[in-house]
């Protein structure tokens, strides 16, 4: 039985169809020779290294990057991680088409909803205004890229479809916090401007769309992603997209610096901390769907029955396990 890479539950052995989409010779310090690959389907990528003693390793070595591959695997999950022990494998053929193999890593059916509610959202809040066509005509000109993107290669919405579910949900984190606020503090309602929190959250990442380039199924950083990175790229499609717009230079300036600050910290690559209250909404929206998105990962990726993960991942500590049912 044919089973989607992503739907493997941790020790179960199944046939997949999966890409290989990374491959990346090293050694170990005793000079040791190893594989680092990545298979990968549209909602999981596994990265993990193949020893030159394992069976399957001249198998995996003569295959090029790029091959669709049906592997009889078990999935495990390792103190280093995801893993994939693989029994067999071999490059597709034309027969396994009636096994349900489709050879194109598909945007997930969700994706063109999302996108949707993207613009219902933008039509919603932003009205007609200036800010309202710089954000249709971006979302047009970079639809594709959006509906196949991904937020990060690893640590959160690292799957096709990653970057506009992740953008969706800051947008929607975002316009909760200013009703809050808004509902709060009626007196103050003014100081927060909606439609620079709604456009800065739907575009705070826009810049992953030049950041990440799709190479054969897997997405790397590009030259100049990883020269300028995505909030400086975000900025520079605002000011190109912003051409033919009677955008109020005012608030154009207040919107390139929610996307050049969304990530608060130089080295997590902010060319400056927020300095204003919409700047603050949209990098606190973003950064706890990060960190959401992050936890998801971690909990698919470990299997202990001890009520706490492992602490080797990317937060660093372990976290507690969610039990349904709980109250």
């Amino acid at each position: 039985m044919i089973i989607p890479l992503h739907e493997l539950e941790p020790n179960q052995e199944a046939d997949v169809f999966a890409l290989l989409s990374e491959k990346e010779p090293a050694k170990t310090k005793e000079g040791k020779p190893y594989l680092w690959v990545t298979f990968r389907d549209a909602r999981r990528a596994i990265r993990f290294p193949v020893w030159s003693d394992a069976v399957i390793f001249k198998e995996i070595k003569a295959l090029k990057t790029g091959t669709y591959c049906k592997l009889r695997t078990t999935y495990r999950i390792t103190s280093r991680g995801p893993h994939l022990e693989i029994h067999r494998i071999r490059a597709v053929e034309e027969a396994d088409t009636s096994d349900g193999l489709n050879p194109v890593l598909p945007t997930p059916a969700s994706a063109e909803k999302m996108f949707e509610e993207l613009q219902t959202a933008a039509k919603q809040h932003l009205g007609k205004a200036p800010l309202h066509q710089l954000v249709t005509k971006i979302l047009k000109e970079y639809r594709n890229a959006l509906l196949f993107g991904v937020a990060s290669r690893q640590h959160h919405h690292n799957y096709i479809g990653g970057l506009l579910e992740h953008t969706l949900s800051v947008t929607n984190i975002a316009i909760a916090l200013v009703d809050h606020y808004h509902e709060m503090y009626p007196e103050r309602e003014q100081n927060i401007s909606r439609p620079l929190v709604v456009t800065g959250a739907i575009l705070h990442d826009i810049g992953k769309v030049r950041e990440y380039e799709p190479h054969l199924g897997s997405h790397q950083h590009s030259v100049v992603g990883e020269l300028m990175g995505h909030a400086i790229l975000g900025r520079d499609i605002v000011r190109e997209a912003a051409q033919g717009i009677e955008l109020d230079p005012v608030v154009q300036t207040h919107l390139e610096h929610i996307i050049i600050s969304h990530q608060r910290f130089p080295d997590w690559g902010a060319a400056k901390p927020p300095m204003s209250l919409e700047a603050m909404i949209v990098h606190h929206a973003d950064s706890c769907d990060a960190l959401i998105g992050c936890c998801w990962n971690i909990f698919s990726q470990d299997s202990t029955e001890q009520g706490m993960t492992g602490k080797k991942n990317v937060l660093g500590y372990p976290l507690l396990v969610p039990r349904g049912g709980d109250t």
